[in-house]
């Protein structure tokens, strides 16, 4: 071990002793001023011998000035003495201590006291002020209390009011009540800020339903715009055939509202669903498997509780609902044919518009209701659809008018107002009305074909497929 390390060592350990005696030194010393601060420099009086009080007047204290001794006496032997009010300038005296006395019996408090002084004449008691300094009084013979002579006895007095000045007279509860002012009343508490207006209602299944949707549920933490879930995953789910809804909860407006790409609402409680059929087929194995896949990793990318239902039960309610739905899935045609000549298009097109038809881009005249629902539909037989420029040089060979059950609310009726239409349009056009086999049809035969109408749908209904409704749209496209 070299010098220096030595060195080191040795002021290390002076270091520490100097330390340790500094902080010992300062204990002490502040140890020291405690024991002065808290020490007494006068007797206590309640616990000095025979009543005796020790003072010993210093600088600061002058309120402990003069206690005078008072002779201890048996209470038996002491007499009842009177205080008396003298000046407080003649007190040159020793200051007696307040000792109290024996209560006064029953039968002397039934009349009021009165004292005989040594001339004979009676003096009511002064009230005691023991609070005063009062004159030392010689012993005198006791005095003798008695009743008036002359006098009729009266009631006992009503007990003494506590002597309390009126100034500080506590107010009583009546009149503390009257003093109160009158307070507004507590406003509602605010609502807290963040929190949602309403609960979470159920989906409309014009959005969503279980039973025609595969239906992811995703909350996240915080809030998150709509074009940010939409473009998260695209591509991924772009390989998926049956239509994806995108629906999320407004926190706001207490709906479900559609997620648009450029909506600038923001999102807490997101689902999103796939149908599991159409008119093309059920939802196959791996397009659940692409969406599964997809959903997964949306709720990853924005830290969400996601909620995946089983695959394989899902795959199984999609395979039987592709089976009903092909079952119910059924569209009524009347044709309208022309005989010797074929149908200008300009007649055509004026009868189609008399009936509230309009043409549309796929050229087909569509009758709608009231609400905007298709009722059925007017097309040409031929290759070339219609077109408004086409229409004022073509020459029409036959016509069919289309009835979509599943999609048509009241079935039976619009069936009828649909072969109503086409007999009036083989009437003006002298045309025939045939069925697919161009066999004519009359009235008898429309009447099978009008119950079957009514069956098909009552067996939807039954399955909470409503036709026309808002779900049967969505499986029947």
């Amino acid at each position: 071990m070299t010098e220096l390390q030595m060195g080191l060592i040795g002021l290390g350990t002076v270091a520490v002793v100097g330390v340790l005696a500094y902080n010992k030194w300062q204990e002490r010393k502040h140890r020291h001023i405690a024991e002065q601060m808290l020490h007494s420099n006068h007797t206590d009086v309640l616990l000095s011998e025979g009543g005796e009080a020790v003072v010993q007047p210093e600088g600061e204290e002058e309120e402990y000035a003069r206690l005078i001794e008072r002779p201890a006496q048996p209470a038996a032997a002491q007499e009842r003495v009177e205080p008396a009010l003298e000046p407080v300038a003649s007190v040159t005296e020793e200051r007696r201590e307040p000792v109290m006395q024996p209560a006064p019996t029953a039968p002397a408090m039934a009349m009021p006291l009165v004292r005989e002084d040594g001339e004979g004449a009676r003096v009511a008691p002064a009230p005691a002020a023991p609070a005063v300094p009062v004159a030392p009084v010689a012993p005198a013979p006791a005095p003798v209390f008695h009743a008036p002579a002359q006098e009729a006895p009266l009631a006992p007095p009503p007990p003494p009011a506590p002597l309390v000045d009126a100034a500080s007279r506590a107010p009583s509860v009546e009149e503390d009540l009257t003093d109160i002012p009158d307070l507004p009343a507590p406003e509602p508490e605010a609502v807290v800020s963040g929190a949602p207006a309403m609960p979470v209602g159920p989906v409309p299944p014009a959005l969503l339903s279980p039973q025609s949707d595969y239906i992811v549920s995703l909350e996240t933490v915080d809030f998150i715009p709509a074009c940010q879930f939409l473009q998260s995953q695209r591509d991924a789910l772009l390989r998926v055939g049956k239509r994806i809804t995108w629906i999320g909860f407004n926190e706001r407006t207490g709906e479900w509202d559609h997620l648009a790409d450029d909506s600038e609402v923001e999102y807490r409680r997101i689902q999103v669903g796939v149908q599991l059929a159409d008119r093309r087929g059920a939802l196959s194995d791996g397009e659940l498997s692409v969406f599964h896949t997809a959903l997964r990793q949306v709720a990853e990318e924005f830290m969400a509780v996601a909620d995946l239902p089983p695959r394989k039960s899902a795959l199984d309610q999609a395979f039987a609902l592709d089976r009903f739905c092909a079952d119910v899935d059924i569209q009524v045609g009347i044709n309208v044919v022309a005989t010797s000549q074929a149908f200008p298009g300009t007649k055509v097109r004026a009868l189609a518009e008399a009936a509230g038809m309009t043409l549309g881009m796929d050229g087909v005249f569509t009758r709608r209701d009231d609400d905007g629902r298709v009722l059925y539909t007017l097309s040409n037989q031929g290759a070339t659809p219609f077109s408004l420029e086409s229409m004022k040089t073509t020459l029409v060979q036959g016509m069919t008018f289309l009835l979509d059950v599943p999609q048509v609310p009241n079935g039976d009726r619009v069936f009828n107002q649909m072969a109503e239409q086409a007999r009036r349009f083989a009437d003006t056009l002298h045309g025939v009305v045939v069925d697919d086999n161009r066999q004519p049809l009359t009235e008898p035969q429309l009447e099978p074909i009008r119950r079957q109408i009514g069956q098909y749908q009552g067996t939807m209904a039954k399955h909470g497929l409503t036709a026309g409704g808002s779900l049967a749209l969505r499986l029947f496209s």
